[in-house]
């Protein structure tokens, strides 16, 4: 499977602006690509304003990334700030090249920002069927608890998609890392550069790492796409070989 990681500076709490800009990057793509991956709230910033930014699961970006996933014929995924029956939530789509869709509402809400006093959290882990893959999907915060990413669905690929800034980069490079060893999976990090309206400061660090914490696609800095391709035959060998997850303790969350 071919990845499209898009590392970019946001234009803060301006959807149409930032469609415009990532329609852009990726009719810029020289390569078909099977997936395209944008970071976290990727129209907005990471605003706790979402009363000013939200849009509905009928609006402008989702039907815009809806007619690039059937136009490019991919799948394009991302987070943004959906309003749904009164709350507001930090979510991931996973569209698929036919225009369907699967999303996941970011469970673990960022306390040090409050973002748990205007989002509401999602209650469910969700694992996306891609292509013969199984790829569970996550949103930055998400990052720091390995319990709820645990690999108990034998997924493939762990995506974190995040505003993840420049004072503690080192931690989000260790914990992807971290991720994907302990879990023997890829693990996909899609992070943003530059300064958001709260003056925060992200240098990115975008990367793809392979399921035994190699990098495949190292940590950068620059506004780009990087492509990549995943192979899953190999995954799957080095878990014949290893057998890691087959010993894993069995338990159960309880929220």
């Amino acid at each position: 499977m071919k990845i499209a990681i898009i590392q970019s500076d946001l234009i803060w709490e301006n959807p149409q602006a930032n469609r415009n800009h990532f329609e852009q990057k990726i009719n810029a793509i020289q390569e078909a690509a099977d997936l395209i991956v944008l970071p976290e709230m990727f129209t907005t910033g990471f605003t706790m304003n979402p009363s000013v930014v939200a849009e509905t699961m009928t609006g402008a970006t989702v039907q815009w990334m809806q007619t690039l996933a059937i136009d490019n014929a991919c799948a394009i995924t991302g987070s943004v700030v959906i309003e749904e029956e009164g709350n507001y939530y930090n979510r991931m789509l996973f569209v698929h090249p036919d225009g369907s869709m699967q999303y996941y509402n970011k469970h673990h809400l960022f306390t040090l920002a409050k973002e748990e006093a205007v989002f509401t959290a999602g209650k469910e882990k969700v694992i996306v069927e891609y292509k013969d893959w199984k790829i569970c999907l996550q949103i930055c915060y998400d990052l720091r608890f390995p319990v709820f990413a645990r690999n108990v669905e034998n997924y493939d690929v762990l995506i974190y998609v995040a505003s993840w800034p420049k004072p503690r980069v080192q931690a989000w490079d260790i914990l992807l890392r971290a991720r994907a060893v302990e879990n023997l999976s890829y693990v996909i990090g899609v992070n943003r550069i530059g300064t958001d309206g709260s003056q925060l400061e992200y240098v990115g660090h975008s990367q793809v790492v392979d399921y035994l914490g190699n990098y495949v696609v190292a940590p950068f800095e620059t506004s780009e796409v990087q492509l990549v391709t995943l192979d899953k035959e190999a995954l799957l060998e080095t878990r014949r070989r290893l057998n890691f997850l087959n010993d894993k303790d069995s338990f159960c969350l309880i929220s």
